[in-house]
């Protein structure tokens, strides 16, 4: 299987990127800066050779997106998977009176926009069989559980949940498979260093589910990463 993944410099792009390699599948890892030193990346295309191209991928830039979908398609490669991980927290702990409205734009370029961006493009090359279309989503995208604050990020990820059923239902009877996965919180720069779970675990249950060895039953496809259906 051959996997696109954004934002697969670090923290839980990275895993899954290792992860899918050491299971045997290719992967194109989407980073906004591929000419910046990256040693993990390094290692892993020392390690894994061809089966890993680093590929230049701003969620941001629809005519980067397309001229690299473009290429892709010239290339004949196709995909198994498109993973939107790529995403940022901004205004954390920040009440509504003290909301800076560029926060929330800029996170929804990224947050909601992106992955819309990158699935436009590329869906086309998600060709290969059982294909799937997986979106990093969060339990703050939870309307059940809403709490105050970290407005852009969690409003951008209840929107994100909403994204991943209009195209389940789009591209259902083709056999794709779409999720938004809560990725649990983990030791990223995102998550910080008090949080408990590893990044490389929730990678795995990401993966499992990727490859359909966890089939998610729920009504809604916004699960966590051991596929369990989380409260919409």
């Amino acid at each position: 299987m051959n996997l696109l993944i954004t934002g697969a410099n670090r923290g839980l792009g990275y895993e899954i990127a290792a992860e899918a390699l050491e299971r045997g599948h290719a992967v194109v890892a989407g980073v906004r800066n591929p000419g910046e030193a990256n040693q993990k990346l390094s290692a892993l295309a020392a390690a894994h050779g061809e089966r890993l191209a680093v590929a230049e991928l701003d969620v941001t830039d629809e005519a980067g997106l397309s001229a690299l979908a473009s290429r892709m398609k010239r290339e004949g490669r196709t995909l198994g998977a498109i993973v939107n991980n790529a995403a940022i927290l901004t205004a954390r702990n920040t009440h509504i009176e003290d909301l800076n409205m560029d926060d929330v734009a800029r996170t929804f370029e990224i947050n909601l926009y992106g992955p819309m961006r990158v699935v436009k493009h590329f869906l086309p090359l998600l060709t290969e069989k059982d294909g799937a279309v997986i979106n990093i989503s969060s339990e703050a995208g939870s309307i059940t559980n809403a709490y105050p604050d970290d407005y852009p990020y969690a409003i951008s990820k209840t929107a994100l949940n909403m994204f991943s059923q209009q195209l389940l239902a789009y591209v259902k009877d083709r056999g794709i498979q779409v999720l938004s996965i809560h990725p649990g919180w983990m030791k990223t720069d995102m998550g910080g260093e008090n949080a408990p779970t590893d990044p490389r675990s929730s990678a795995r249950g990401i993966v499992d589910q990727i490859e359909r060895r966890i089939v998610p039953e729920s009504r809604f496809r916004f699960v966590d990463y051991f596929g369990k259906a989380m409260p919409i």
